[in-house]
């Protein structure tokens, strides 16, 4: 039997950031690793998610999840293999996925883990196409925008995890346009000319209602917002009647240190008999089986494409996430510990 680790590092929230996250937010501390107890496993994580709503959790407020607690270890999606278990569902050599990451050991209680394929797919899937923003996009167009063939889509934040899959996932379903959303010519390209969009457009180059009645001068039936302000504006103003829009993120606004006035143009909702409806993935649980069989059917015939920014190392944690918050990546953002 291989000898466990006797220590790992974790990455700790130390002070609640105001506007922009800084290095002194955050420490990178090593604690002991023990044997796992009675019905939980011990983890050497492989990969950890970075994700835009942890900066909400950074902020001491009630919401939908539980703020990161100070002095702690942060928690987010993970997938690793288990190298100590005391429950007799996981074996040694078991990849799981899992909710404790930002640390490279982690000592999950069974129930919260789940047996992952790897054969399937590689396991940093499982935090990005095949996990939890494949679901968001997943369950926000076909369940919460109500999407129907023939629709024209419009997606911002085009290029993240969740929204290059939403794109997809349209055209798949035979939407009549796909528009998208990103923050350089290069993430345009890689929108139009990799993953099939009818259009796309850098928001950074005008203004974005003026971009969006360019790209699609017929109007849009549904809108996937992952940014807000003034993208949601334009959809608004863009959307047809009967439009429906599922609110996903509004990145453009959690580092915000004054409050973000709404969209100008909300009048519009009324006679264009519009549905604008938040969206959270975890409501959309029971979907889960059947989005994993018909997605991962879509990557193995490669209809489906995705992409990941891997950072390498634990240590690279901060940057990872900052670099999220500020666009750096095409795809899901990933924090690789496996060199």
């Amino acid at each position: 039997m291989t000898a466990l680790p006797t220590t790992g590092r974790s990455w700790h929230l130390v002070a609640r950031p105001h506007g922009w996250p800084k290095p002194e937010d955050f420490a990178l501390r090593e604690a002991p690793v023990t044997e796992p107890g009675e019905g939980r496993v011990l983890v050497r994580n492989l990969h950890f998610s970075v994700d835009p709503y942890m900066r909400g959790r950074m902020n001491d407020v009630k919401s939908y999840v539980p703020p990161f607690q100070l002095d702690q270890p942060m928690d987010g999606g993970a997938v690793g293999e288990v190298i100590a278990s005391a429950d007799e569902r996981f074996a040694v050599g078991d990849h799981v996925l899992h909710g404790l990451g930002w640390r490279e050991y982690a000592e999950v209680p069974a129930k919260h883990a789940t047996k992952v394929d790897a054969s399937l797919a590689p396991l940093s899937a499982y935090l990005g196409v095949l996990g939890m923003p494949g679901l968001t996009a997943y369950a926000g167009l076909f369940e919460v925008a109500s999407f129907k063939e023939g629709d024209s889509v419009f997606v911002s934040g085009a290029a993240g995890a969740v929204g290059s899959q939403v794109g997809q996932l349209a055209k798949l379903r035979g939407a009549s346009r796909v528009i998208g959303s990103a923050g350089s010519d290069e993430k345009v390209k890689h929108l139009i000319e990799d993953l099939g969009f009818d259009a796309a457009f850098n928001y950074k180059n005008g203004p974005v209602a003026e971009q969006l009645r360019a790209a699609a001068p017929d109007g849009i039936d549904v809108y996937f917002d992952n940014v807000g302000g003034d993208h949601l504006e334009a959809a608004i103003g863009s959307l047809n009647l009967h439009g429906r829009a599922a609110i996903c993120g509004m990145i453009a606004q959690y580092n915000n240190t004054e409050s973000t006035p709404g969209p100008r143009n909300m009048a519009l909702i009324i006679g264009k008999r519009l549905r604008l409806q938040g969206l959270l993935v975890s409501d959309h649980a029971a979907l889960q089986p059947q989005f994993v069989e018909e997605v991962s059917a879509w990557i193995r015939s490669g209809e489906l494409k995705y992409s990941e920014t891997v950072v390498e190392g634990i240590e690279n944690g901060y940057d990872a996430f900052v670099g999220l918050l500020r666009g750096e990546n095409t795809g899901k953002m990933i924090v690789s510990l496996t060199r």
